[in-house]
């Protein structure tokens, strides 16, 4: 499947359950397309094209089991649209005070959003409210992925850092050193024990979990910017770089294992597996979305893989991780603030135990996982991407009741 935008997509979500696949553009539209499950590629519809933003629309992710998608952008609002005809079914205006960059399922009842400022927020759909807000990236927060045995938030941000966000207790349990480049995308491999972040470089750096500190690895195979990490075993990932070209990479024995495709001559913004992980879908500054047959792309059928949704991988002990990834936007034009530095009302409560401001014994921010102290402040210039992007007026405070 190809297909083409007038404008450059900045993000793409797989549907959960149905051949649909979603792409937000830089216009501020939402477009949906129908691809032929078990068919050939080529046979695909564009269901609607929706314009929920007047800002360029940077994050888009399906919720609640696919019966809605959310959507962030520059222009600080979140939006709950129908999946079937593309209509606003909510909005929540200023939900950060910067551009939101990034959104992430964390559960049925939970998504996370990361924004241009480095503040992270974890909005629950039961409690119709934000429960719990990280501060401590100073730039961009690029990409996130979450822990579920160890219900914690890793973020990688313009900052060069790796920050792990415990939502138990509420507060920033560690944070790496700066690294020399900006960190842009992160993956979990090695059944939790590394965490793997790209760079504008090239490099990939490797975390032993744990020890955040400073990188234990270093591979240096790729020779531009590492946009976008994407699992595909707990000893493969599929990398995409600024050159356009999707690669299967080895971790420990480092190694790129082969060229699987190339989308085009330009970055590729996000990749993304189809909800049986039978295709890859990439997006790209081409304005084209692309789908590719794994089957074709690794030489053989494959095996049956757990899908990439938090909710399906069962983590037994805290430092069983599941997968979890996405796209990474951080090219796009300057725009925008979003409510990051407010705490929208918090609940006393949280029944996902996403949120407990004061931890029991059992609950506490031990999660019986060697991690490092807690981190230090740091001093690091903000990025070119703080936003010029307009405050909107009228809070919805029942956002999530209209899912």
């Amino acid at each position: 499947m190809e297909a083409l935008h007038e404008e450059t997509p900045f993000d793409l979500s797989f549907h959960p359950s149905a051949p649909l696949v979603a792409t937000s553009l830089i216009t501020g539209e939402l477009h949906m397309f129908r691809y032929a499950d078990g068919l050939p590629l080529e046979r695909y519809s564009r269901l609607f094209v929706a314009k929920p933003h007047k800002d360029s629309c940077r994050a888009v992710r399906f919720v609640d089991s696919g019966t809605a998608i959310l959507t962030g952008s520059a222009d600080m609002s979140i939006v709950a649209s129908d999946v079937e005809t593309g209509k606003v079914i909510a909005r929540l205006d200023n939900a950060h005070d910067d551009a939101i960059n990034r959104l992430v399922c964390l559960t049925e009842t939970t998504v996370a959003s990361g924004d241009d400022d480095g503040y992270i927020k974890v909005w629950d759909t039961r409690q119709r409210s934000c429960c719990n807000t990280f501060h401590r990236h100073e730039d961009y927060i690029s990409d996130m992925t979450y822990v579920a045995g160890s219900n914690q938030i890793l973020a990688t941000s313009g900052d060069g850092t790796l920050s792990v966000n415990n939502l138990r207790g509420n507060r920033v349990k560690s944070q790496s050193e700066f690294s020399e480049d900006e960190l842009l995308s992160v993956v979990v491999m090695k059944n939790g024990q590394k965490v793997v972040c790209g760079t504008p470089s090239g490099a990939l750096l490797l975390y032993s979990w744990g020890h955040f500190k400073d990188c234990s690895d270093r591979f240096l195979g790729h020779a531009q910017s590492v946009d976008n990490l994407l699992k595909l075993d707990e000893e493969t990932l599929i990398s995409a770089a600024a050159d356009g070209v999707i690669r299967l990479v080895g971790i420990l024995p480092n190694q790129i294992i082969q060229p699987l495709a190339e989308h085009s001559e330009f970055p590729i913004e996000a990749l993304g597996f189809s909800h049986d992980r039978k295709y890859l879908g990439s997006i790209s500054h081409d304005k084209m979305i692309k789908l590719w047959d794994m089957e074709e792309l690794l030489g053989g059928p494959q095996l049956n893989h757990q899908n990439d949704m938090p909710e399906a991988n069962a983590a037994v002990h805290d430092d069983e991780l599941p997968e979890a990834n996405a796209a990474i936007h951080h090219d796009e034009l300057p725009e925008a603030n979003a409510a990051a530095g407010q705490h929208d009302e918090l609940p006393a409560a949280n029944a996902a135990a996403v949120n407990h401001n004061q931890p029991t014994e059992a609950d506490s921010d031990d999660d019986g996982m060697d991690v490092d102290m807690e981190p230090s402040s740091s001093n690091v210039s903000r990025s070119k991407k703080k936003g010029k992007g307009k405050r909107l007026d009228g809070f919805a405070p029942d956002f999530f009741a209209d899912l």
